[in-house]
C-alpha cells in the first residue's frame, strides 16, 4: 500500500490530493458555488430538434440548454431503431436525461438517455441486461470468474444489466448484494420522482466530492484518508460503515495546526500545474499549452526509432494510472505523439483560473511602441473628422513615457502637421495596449 488520500475542506470548496510515493499524482477541485453535474439525473424537456445536426437542446433547468446527439439516444444505434432525431424527438415532449459532460467554455452540458448509476463495486444500467467487467481487470479467467460470482446473486427477478468496477476484484458477495439492493432501490426512487415531479427538474445528484473519493478512488493500495474537517470525517465514516466497512479504519481527522496541503506540499505542486514551463529532473523541460480544443506538449526532435519507442513505452505505462478513457495512436511523421482523452470537467486551469484582461489570453501584448503608432494613427484620423482646439492621449505610463523620450519627435512632427496641440496624460489604471484620444 503506497497511496495517501488527503480531503481539504473549507464552506467555499473541497480538494482532493492523491499521493504516491510522497507525490502529488492526482488533483480534484469541487466548489459550493459552482459543484459539476456529471452523473446527476434530470426530468427534462425537449426545446428545440435540429435535424441538421441530429442533435437536440434539453431543458433540464440550467442557465444554458443542454445538448443531446442522436448517438446518445438509448437504442439510436440499434438496427431496427436506426431513425433521425426528429423521428425519436418531438420540441415540448418529457424526457429522462443523464449529464455525461460538464458544461465548458461556451458549449453546454452533453446529456444521454443512457441511464447509469454507480456505486461502490458495481455499476448499475437499468434499461440494459448484461454484465460487462471493467477493462482494467485484464486477466480473461478473472473476468469471467467475476461474471459468474455477479449472477449467482442475481435475485431471479432481477432487471437490468452490470458493469463490474475494479474495486470489485476481491469483494465477497454479501458486499456485491449490499451494492445490487443499494443501486435498485436508488433507481426506484428516481423512477418515482420522475412520475411526480413537472419537468424541468432534477431527480438525483451524484455524490460529492469527499464522498466520491471513498467510492472510487480507495482501494488496496490506499493506506490512509486524512480529512481535516471534523463534520466530513463523521459523514465519511458514516458512509463507509454502510458501503464499505473494511476500508473505515483507514479515514483518519487530521488536526495539526500546519495546513494539510502544506504538510505534503501541495499547494507548491498547484502553483507548478499551473506553469507552462515544467522543469524535469534530468534538467530538461516541457512547454504546455492548453487551449479552447487542444493541449499540446512540444517534444524535441528523437531520430532514433529505439528513443521514440522508449518514450512511447514510458508514456504508456504513466498514462495507465488515469482512469479516464483515453487513446494514444503513436507518433506521427512529423514525430508528435497523438491521443484523445476524454474531458467531462473543466481542467485546474479553468476552475482557478481567468482569461488574462490584459491579453485577453493571448499570452502576450503589444508593445508600447505599437501602441504609440496606434495613438497617431488615431490622432490623424480623429483630426480629420473633428475640428478640436486641442487633442490629449490618455494612456499608460509606459506608452507616455515613450512619447516623451523616444517616439517624442514623431508626436511633435504629428502635432505641427495637424496645426493642432497634443497633450499627455497617464491612465494610473490603463493596461499598455488600452488608450483614449480625448478632444477638448
Amino acid at each position: 500500500m503506497n497511496s495517501e488520500i488527503l480531503i481539504n475542506v473549507t464552506p467555499q470548496e473541497t480538494r482532493v490530493a492523491i499521493i504516491e510515493q510522497g507525490i502529488t499524482q492526482e488533483l480534484h477541485i469541487e466548489r459550493t458555488s459552482s459543484r459539476g453535474i456529471v452523473g446527476n439525473i434530470y426530468n427534462g424537456r425537449v426545446s428545440r430538434v435540429l435535424p441538421g445536426m441530429q442533435s437536440a437542446f434539453i431543458d433540464i433547468g440550467l442557465e444554458r440548454a443542454a445538448f443531446l446527439h442522436v448517438a446518445d439516444i438509448h437504442g439510436s444505434g440499434q438496427t431496427e431503431h436506426n431513425k433521425p432525431i426528429e423521428q425519436l424527438l418531438s420540441e415540448g415532449s418529457n424526457i429522462l436525461v443523464q449529464v455525461v459532460k460538464d458544461a465548458i467554455g461556451i458549449k453546454g452540458a452533453r446529456l444521454s438517455t443512457q441511464i447509469s448509476l454507480a456505486g461502490r463495486l458495481l455499476v448499475y444500467l437499468p434499461q440494459e441486461s448484461y454484465i460487462g467487467v471493467s477493462q482494467r481487470i485484464e486477466d480473461n479467467n478473472e473476468r469471467e470468474s467475476l461474471r459468474l460470482k455477479l449472477q449467482n446473486i442475481l435475485p431471479p427477478d432481477s432487471s437490468g444489466g452490470y458493469i463490474i468496477r475494479t474495486m470489485a476484484e476481491t469483494a465477497e458477495e454479501p458486499e456485491l448484494q449490499t451494492d445490487i439492493v443499494y443501486l435498485h432501490k436508488l433507481w426506484q426512487d428516481i423512477q418515482k420522482k420522475a412520475f411526480t415531479t413537472s419537468p424541468p427538474s432534477l431527480l438525483y445528484q451524484d455524490l460529492d466530492l469527499s464522498h466520491r473519493v471513498l467510492r472510487d478512488f480507495v482501494n488496496a493500495d490506499t493506506y490512509r484518508v486524512r480529512v481535516d474537517s471534523r463534520e466530513t470525517h463523521q459523514k465519511l465514516t458514516t458512509f463507509a460503515q454502510e458501503y464499505m466497512m473494511s476500508d473505515m479504519e483507514k479515514i483518519s481527522h487530521y488536526t495539526g495546526e500546519r495546513p494539510l496541503f502544506d504538510l505534503y506540499g501541495v499547494e507548491l505542486e498547484i502553483e507548478k500545474s499551473l506553469a507552462q514551463r515544467v522543469d524535469l529532473k534530468s534538467g530538461g523541460y516541457v512547454i504546455i499549452d492548453q487551449t479552447e480544443a487542444l493541449t499540446t506538449i512540444d517534444f524535441i526532435d528523437m531520430d532514433r526509432e529505439e528513443h521514440r519507442t522508449a518514450v512511447l513505452a514510458e508514456f504508456n505505462k504513466t498514462l495507465q494510472k488515469d482512469r479516464t478513457k483515453m487513446t494514444v495512436n503513436g507518433f506521427t511523421a512529423l514525430g508528435l505523439v497523438e491521443m484523445t482523452r476524454k474531458r467531462t470537467r473543466e481542467s485546474l486551469a479553468q476552475i482557478l483560473c481567468e482569461t488574462c484582461p490584459t491579453c485577453q489570453g493571448r499570452g502576450e501584448i503589444r508593445t508600447a511602441q505599437t501602441i504609440c503608432y496606434e495613438i497617431l494613427r488615431e490622432l490623424l484620423r480623429e483630426s480629420r473628422q473633428f475640428n478640436a482646439k486641442e487633442f490629449r492621449i490618455l494612456a499608460s505610463q509606459p506608452v507616455i513615457d515613450l512619447f516623451l523620450d523616444e517616439e517624442s519627435q514623431s508626436l511633435a512632427q504629428l502635432g505641427d502637421f495637424i496645426a493642432r496641440p497634443i497633450g499627455l496624460q497617464v491612465g494610473t489604471s490603463y493596461t499598455q495596449e488600452q488608450y483614449d484620444v480625448i478632444l477638448i
